[in-house]
């Protein structure tokens, strides 16, 4: 295994965490609503106003099953199943698979194209499986803590770190919130549950900060993560139960590498997910992994 392979899927492990659904292009903290909401009537509402007990209840519930798919233009797309908690910092464990695209071949060369990702609230690990571990003298896991990113990719890894340790599912509710612009499509079924569907773009220029109870930091910060991506809008779907849960989501935009497209739907709100750090000799810091290959 040359060090191009291990460096090009350093490079896509951490892609593909911060586009698993735990970040997407999630931005800053919503306040929470006091009127009812979709599943209280919230059909009569300002979409706005339901909207923002929704991203309450969603932050408020702690725990849920995920499962979807993500497309990153000409990178690839994958898949991802698992489970998330958010109740005292992102933690969680996922599967993620690299289906196909350049990202999928460095992977498969580096390992898998299947990986399981750990996240915990100082940073996660990918294990990447018998064929690495066989060439890293049994080092099956890469850490990637955030202090690290932060550290090796400057503003845009503080961004990243920022962004990884406070994104939820519910960040795509501050988005439409973010947007200003939400209408209420009508009543649908999700996976066999009723559910009411909301739709809105965010245009990356017309942003704004009061919507999504965001600070102008806050509103700078996210406006920088799209541009940086080559977004200029993004259009956001979302299906919402009677109990006011988000239990779907659809975003699509344009990038500078193609189309982005992300479907992820939530369950079993409230579930036990358990995460635990990997043994300690079977792991590997990303920064360590990095130094040991030499610049090709």
């Amino acid at each position: 295994m040359n060090s191009r392979t291990v460096r090009r899927a350093c490079v896509s492990i951490a892609a593909a965490a911060a586009l698993t659904g735990v970040a997407a292009c999630g931005g800053g903290s919503a306040g929470k609503g006091e009127s009812k909401g979709a599943g209280e009537g919230g059909g009569s509402l300002n979409p706005l106003a339901a909207l923002r007990t929704v991203d309450s209840k969603t932050q408020d519930a702690d725990s849920a099953k995920v499962d979807g798919t993500t497309t990153m233009g000409a990178q690839g797309s994958m898949e991802m199943k698992g489970g998330l908690d958010w109740s005292d910092g992102v933690t969680g464990a996922l599967r993620i698979t690299f289906t196909d695209g350049p990202m999928a071949d460095q992977m498969q060369q580096a390992g898998d194209t299947s990986i399981d990702y750990r996240y915990l609230k100082n940073g996660y690990y990918a294990n990447m499986g018998e064929k690495f571990a066989a060439a890293s003298g049994g080092k099956r896991w890469i850490e990637y803590d955030y202090d690290t990113l932060a550290e090796m990719g400057g503003a845009s890894g503080q961004a990243l770190k920022n962004q990884m340790q406070s994104s939820t599912p519910n960040q795509t509710v501050k988005m439409l919130l973010a947007s200003g612009d939400v209408k209420r499509v009508g009543d649908e079924k999700v996976r066999g549950v009723d559910a009411t569907h909301y739709s809105g773009t965010v245009d990356v220029a017309d942003l704004t900060a009061k919507n999504a109870g965001m600070d102008e930091k806050e509103a700078a910060d996210l406006r920088k993560q799209l541009q940086d991506a080559g977004m200029t809008t993004e259009k956001i779907d979302i299906w919402v139960d009677d109990e006011d849960l988000l239990v779907k989501k659809v975003e699509e935009a344009k990038m500078k590498n193609g189309e982005f497209s992300q479907t992820v739907y939530y369950s079993d709100y409230g579930v036990d997910v358990a995460t635990e750090e990997p043994p300690a000799d079977e792991t590997v810091n990303v920064k360590d992994l990095m130094k040991q290959q030499p610049q090709q």
